[in-house]
């Protein structure tokens, strides 16, 4: 069994799991910008446990909509996985546990607010859930899963809007007169990892702000941001 810190047990707290092999979360928890800056250490970064989180979390949110909703058509079921795993879907999760404090960063990336960032944090959801595979099984990080991404959906079927701005639009076109305009509030970082945020309003009004890693995305965003807020 390896050494465990304090911010380390605070974060399996969080996490409602103790590690048996506390390495596996410390490696999650370590941004490649880190690692860089860390390689005559040996550090290595978070990419890897990363990827195979990513197949952990399609088959465990794949698999729990095949049960759970068992007249959903197959093209439904495609595009509720692809909200529930998305980036900003795995962003609230991160903010849920807070996830950003324990991360490791390279001074790049910790003076550029990397702790906040969607991407960063929704890859080190995928890292950790991995971690928790490679430490005690398929079932244990299900479990995890289920727990911070699925409990609060019910036995009946969700309304799924993959397209949001589409869904904004038909939503505020209930009433004549009603005009939505995207703005683009910031747009940073390098060119290979670029972040936007963008800003919706209705009437001149703004309702929903989001980010993203392309325009699109960030207005995507954006839009279901104004939905849960209009919706409220």
């Amino acid at each position: 069994m390896s050494r465990r810190s304090e911010p380390l047990a605070e974060l399996e707290k969080r996490l409602g799991y103790s590690f048996r092999d506390t390495e596996l979360l410390r490696t999650a928890l370590q941004h490649s910008s880190f690692a860089n800056e860390n390689r005559a250490q040996g550090t290595v970064c978070n990419e890897r446990l990363e990827f195979l989180g990513d197949s952990v979390l399609g088959v465990t949110v794949a698999d729990f909509l095949y049960r759970r909703y068992p007249a959903m058509p197959e093209g439904r079921m495609t595009r509720l996985r692809s909200e529930l795993v998305c980036e900003q879907s795995l962003f609230r999760v991160a903010q849920k546990l807070e996830l950003g404090r324990f991360l490791c960063l390279g001074r790049g990336e910790e003076h550029n607010g990397g702790r906040e960032r969607p991407s960063i944090l929704s890859d080190a959801v995928e890292a950790v859930i991995a971690a928790m595979y490679l430490d005690a099984g398929m079932e244990t990080a299900s479990a995890f899963i289920r727990r911070v991404l699925l409990s609060e959906l019910g036995s009946a079927e969700p309304e799924c809007f993959t397209d949001f701005k589409t869904a904004l639009q038909e939503l505020v076109q209930r009433q004549s007169g009603q005009v939505l305009t995207y703005t683009l509030l910031e747009e940073k970082g390098p060119d290979h990892d670029k972040t936007f945020a963008v800003q919706v309003e209705l009437n001149g009004r703004a309702v929903g702000t989001g980010t993203g890693h392309t325009k699109k995305e960030a207005e995507q965003a954006a839009a279901r941001n104004a939905l849960e807020a209009l919706r409220a």
